[in-house]
Formats: structure tokens, C-alpha cells, sequence
């Protein structure tokens, strides 16, 4: 067994039989800076949270997850540290993509929309507000960096460097996942404006989902009690903390000291109720 990967929230472990571990942390980044300061109780939220989905996507598409259960996993991870954030998984060739799916005009998509300019080979033929459900679920895929920022590309950029046929598999199956879950988080009160994918291939060639799936780390999150077109909407994710680190003069400075008390607080209660009306515990 060995650490294969250190990322801004995972702990990667090659068990080197086909199968890999999965630690999620507590830690928590924002523009691009890992925090000083952990947040209570979010790996427990985002493995959670992660498995919830992979269960209820299964009939659309095969994950990577083989248990949760830590009995299954080599006996360094049998401790109670690791209970609730561990995972083993199957080993994939991952793909070298994040497949991005949008359901509503906001973000980097909006500022492109209010200049008149298509938005990574996609073109709006109506008017829309900031935040306004999208006719239709857009995909928009972005290379995978080793080092720096990864690089939004079109869809078609995708499915020429994939192949036309596993591209058009990748994007489907990420369409279809996206509404199946939007449905059930929209059903109780939350609306997923957009999220990232993950796939990978198995030694079968067979199209896998991975990493992880609809986390607040990984998705736009809004509430829907409070969602209003023409509004940058209230949100169950990450952008609370982005909201007062730019606040404080703090976006992007790597030299952060700590996090306040009562921010951590709030963004573990977000995470928290996220995961309770998704989950339903």
C-alpha cells in the first residue's frame, strides 16, 4: 500500500491489487488555497454525500465504489478517525477530463452571454436573467492540469481527442445523472445550478463514474426556499467561505493565518443541512 495521491481534500492510497482508498478530509480550499483551518465534520459530509449519489445513479451508470465499510479496507484504516470518510474503490483509468454540467445561466457563462459571445461552442437564442434555469442542461468539459488552472474546452474539442464514441457516452450518461439528481435534490429544496464529473475506464473498457458526485465541493448548490432569478442565488457550498475571505482582502493569498470560529461554525451547519435534506439524515 502506498499514498498515491495528497490532494486539497483527499488522501489517495494504492493498494496495488486493482483496488484504491479514499480518505476525505476536512480540509476545505477556495480559490485555489488550501485553508489553514479545517472545517468540522465535512469529509463525513462529502463521503456521504458521495456515496448517497453513486447508490442512486448505479441504474444509470456503474461507479467505482466497492465499500464503505471499513472491515473490507487493510487494518491501518480500521480506526475511528476513519470511520464515515473512508471508502475502497475500484482502480480506473481515469479520464483526463472534468465534465462540467450546466442547468443555469450564471458564472463565467453569464458574463459571456451579457457580452453577445457564445459560450465554449454553445449559443443562447433567447434572453435570460443571472441564475435563470437553462432550456436545457449544457455540457462544458475542462482539461485536467497537473499544475495550474484546468482549461475549459467544448464539447466538441472532447469527443475529437476521446473519440466521437466515448465522448458522446461521457456526455450522456453526465446529462443523464445531472437531471436524475437534480429531480431529487429539487424535490427537497435544493437546486444543483451546476457540478462536475469524473469518469475512467475499467480494464474492460467499460465507462465508470469516480472521484466523487453532487458535493458541495464539487457543485453550485442553491437553496430553493430562497431562489429568485435576476439574483445571485443563497447557496449551500463552498461560496459562503469565498464570500468572506473576499470580504476580509483574503481571495487567493496563500499567507491566511486561520478561519474565524463562527465561519467554520456556519460552513460545517451548511455542509451539514445539505447533506440532511439530500440524504434525509
Amino acid at each position: 500500500m502506498k499514498k498515491i495521491i495528497s490532494g486539497k481534500v483527499r488522501e489517495v492510497y494504492d493498494l496495488e491489487n486493482g483496488t484504491m482508498v479514499i480518505v476525505t478530509t476536512d480540509r476545505i480550499s477556495a480559490y485555489d488555497v488550501i485553508l489553514p483551518t479545517l472545517i468540522t465534520g465535512k469529509g463525513q459530509v462529502l463521503n456521504a454525500l458521495s456515496n448517497f449519489w453513486f447508490g442512486y445513479t448505479k441504474d444509470i451508470i456503474k461507479n467505482h465504489m466497492i465499500s464503505s465499510d471499513l472491515k473490507d479496507m487493510p487494518a491501518e484504516f480500521q480506526k475511528p478517525e476513519y470511520e464515515g470518510r473512508t471508502i475502497l474503490v475500484k482502480k480506473l483509468k481515469m479520464i483526463p477530463y472534468e465534465v462540467i454540467v450546466r442547468g443555469y445561466m450564471f458564472g463565467s457563462m453569464y458574463e459571456a452571454y451579457k457580452k453577445g459571445e457564445p459560450f465554449l461552442g454553445h449559443k443562447f437564442d433567447r434572453e435570460y436573467q443571472q441564475a435563470e434555469k437553462l432550456d436545457e442542461p449544457i455540457v462544458t468539459p475542462s482539461t485536467k492540469a497537473k499544475e495550474g488552472h484546468d482549461i475549459n474546452v467544448t464539447i466538441d474539442y472532447m469527443k475529437q481527442d476521446l473519440g466521437q464514441e466515448l465522448g458522446s457516452r461521457i456526455e450522456q450518461a453526465a446529462l443523464a445523472v445531472y437531471k436524475k439528481c437534480y429531480e431529487h435534490a429539487y424535490k427537497n429544496g435544493i437546486i444543483i445550478a451546476d457540478t462536475k464529473f469524473e469518469f475512467g475506464l475499467d480494464d474492460s473498457g467499460e465507462l465508470i463514474l469516480g472521484d466523487e458526485v453532487l458535493t458541495p465541493d464539487s457543485s453550485r448548490f442553491w437553496d430553493l426556499a430562497a431562489y429568485k432569478p435576476g439574483t445571485s442565488p443563497a447557496s449551500y457550498d463552498k461560496q459562503f467561505i469565498r464570500d468572506w475571505l473576499t470580504a476580509q482582502g483574503l481571495a487567493g493569498k496563500a499567507d491566511i493565518q486561520a478561519v474565524d470560529a463562527d465561519i467554520v461554525q456556519k460552513t460545517s451547519a451548511l455542509y451539514r443541512e445539505c447533506q440532511r435534506r439530500i440524504c434525509g439524515n
